[in-house]
C-alpha cells in the first residue's frame, strides 16, 4: 500500500464528474487499499478517489465504526435535513456549515463487485454524501452555507 498526495481545491481534476468502475481488477483492490491508507495517514474520515488524482467512481470511509468502501456508489432514498459543520483534506483551514439528508440509503457495488446497500444516518450520513459529491466533482464550500477558517 501506498500514501498519496491529496489533491487540493484548484486542481481541476477536483471538479470533474468521476468515471464508472467497469470492472473489478487488482488494480482496483489496490486503488481501494491505497485510498484508505492515505485517508487513514491524513487522519480523515472519508476520501474520494478523485482526491488522489484517480478518475474514478471510488470512496473509503470510516467514522469509527470500521472502513466502509464503495464503488459507483449513488444515494438512492434520502430524507430528513439537517445543518452541520464539514472540512475536507482538499481544503486545509476551511470548514463550512452545509445542509444535508439527515438519512440516506447508498447503493454501490464492495470490493468484490457484489452490489451491497447501506442505509446511514448522523455522522456517517453526512461523510457519505460528501465522498459522493466528489465524485461528482462538487465540493462542501459549493453547498455551504458560510464558510470559516480554523
Amino acid at each position: 500500500m501506498a500514501v498519496f498526495k491529496i489533491l487540493e481545491i484548484g486542481d481541476p481534476l477536483l471538479r470533474e464528474k468521476a468515471r464508472p468502475v467497469e470492472k473489478i481488477t487488482p488494480q482496483v483492490h489496490r486503488l481501494l487499499d491505497n485510498m484508505a491508507e492515505t485517508m487513514y495517514h491524513a487522519r480523515g474520515v472519508g476520501l474520494a478517489a478523485p482526491q488522489i488524482g484517480v478518475s474514478k467512481r471510488a470512496i473509503v470511509v470510516d467514522v469509527g465504526e470500521g472502513l466502509i468502501e464503495f464503488l459507483n456508489p449513488e444515494i438512492v432514498a434520502a430524507s430528513g435535513a439537517v445543518s452541520g459543520p464539514e472540512g475536507c483534506l482538499s481544503i486545509p483551514g476551511l470548514e463550512g456549515e452545509v445542509v444535508r439528508a439527515a438519512k440516506v440509503t447508498v447503493k454501490g457495488l464492495n470490493r468484490h463487485g457484489v452490489e451491497v446497500t447501506l442505509d446511514a444516518e448522523g455522522w456517517l450520513a453526512r461523510v457519505l454524501q460528501h465522498e459522493i459529491d466528489h465524485l461528482d466533482g462538487i465540493l462542501f464550500v459549493d453547498r455551504a452555507a458560510t464558510v470559516r477558517k480554523v
